[in-house]
């Protein structure tokens, strides 16, 4: 980075991503396991994702659950993707509700190791902008993670079908929030994910036509050129390194990356507001301008927010407060 307030970003947003001491290097896994009608070899694996990427809407799909419970402002409901973990299974959504008689709802996709408290008081910033959020828990995130982990590592990791698996459950959850949000009368919804959030709530929109508004904080193209690039998932390609290169690990998690799926967004009316942050080591500024550019080309409605910090400093003052207006003031006109 030139230029000293670069330099300065740049110091600040590596000491933020440093404080994190739990991280850990998992060894190389193909997970094949994980995955819904397993391939039956890793040699099959490339066939496999080539066509359940084709045919995404099954992949997808889903049976809405039946035991959707509201009590207490918290919304819970059986995932309608099975794992090994009963506590990951049971889908926690808290629900901050104001009166709105055009009845607008925004689900909210924290980031990736986010605690119960991610993006809550974001959600109180958008009640004060006469919105109804949904907070939704993500797979293997704070009262889902399993009592083994410290963070939510079974969510991106070097297993490479379980990470396909965990994405693939997040995003079949939100699309049965939406369901619910739909049974309770609520008639324009919309979508904010933030970092694997915005990631998550990408490829949920492109799937869910009745999301009619999107605002993805932090965008990039591939999953697999955040892990091997990003500041914070050095650990994670450490693990994978050695047994795939990046562009095979491009080629594994196609299926799970937002670029797969910018041509589905063509087929609906979805506005959509991309923010990135010029001085980011997470989400690299060139995977976020090829985002950009793919929107401009696709001729898809969308507005830009560029924030001149980075990824971890996105969260601290006076960014967020930055962040956090443009984002409800687009939803509030957009929904």
């Amino acid at each position: 980075m030139s230029g000293l307030y670069a330099r300065w970003i740049d110091r600040w947003e590596t000491k933020l991503a440093n404080r994190d001491t739990n991280r850990l290097v998992r060894p190389f896994e193909w997970g094949l396991d994980w995955l819904p009608n397993a391939p039956t070899s890793v040699s099959a694996l490339p066939g496999y994702l080539a066509e359940n990427t084709r045919r995404s809407s099954e992949f997808y799909g889903y049976e809405t659950p039946s035991d959707f419970r509201l009590a207490g402002g918290c919304l819970t409901f059986t995932s309608a993707v099975n794992s090994p973990y009963p506590e990951n299974d049971r889908v926690l959504a808290r629900l901050f509700a104001v009166p709105d008689p055009q009845r607008r709802a925004v689900i909210v996709l924290p980031q990736w190791n986010s605690d119960a408290g991610g993006h809550v008081g974001l959600c109180k910033l958008l009640n004060k902008f006469g919105l109804s959020a949904l907070r939704m828990s993500m797979a293997y995130h704070d009262v889902r993670m399993p009592p083994e982990l410290t963070r939510a590592d079974y969510h991106v990791s070097s297993n490479i079908g379980r990470t396909i698996a965990a994405t693939r459950q997040s995003i079949i959850d939100v699309r049965s929030c939406v369901d619910w949000l739909e049974s309770q009368g609520y008639q324009r919804i919309a979508i904010l994910g933030s970092s694997l959030g915005s990631c998550i709530a990408f490829i949920a929109a492109a799937h869910e036509p009745r999301i009619q508004a999107g605002v993805f904080n932090h965008v990039s193209t591939y999953v697999s050129d955040v892990v091997w690039t990003g500041i914070s998932t050095q650990h994670v390609r450490q693990g994978i390194e050695g047994s795939l290169t990046q562009d095979e690990l491009r080629q594994c998690w196609s299926i799970i990356s937002p670029a797969s799926y910018l041509p589905r967004m063509t087929a609906g009316k979805l506005k959509s507001l991309l923010v990135w942050a010029r001085y980011d080591t997470t989400f690299l500024p060139e995977f976020s301008v090829q985002v950009l550019q793919a929107f401009r080309d696709l001729k898809l409605p969308h507005r830009v927010k560029e924030l001149p910090c980075a990824h971890y400093t996105t969260g601290e003052f006076p960014f967020k407060w930055i962040d956090g207006l443009a984002m409800c003031r687009f939803l509030r006109s957009e929904l």
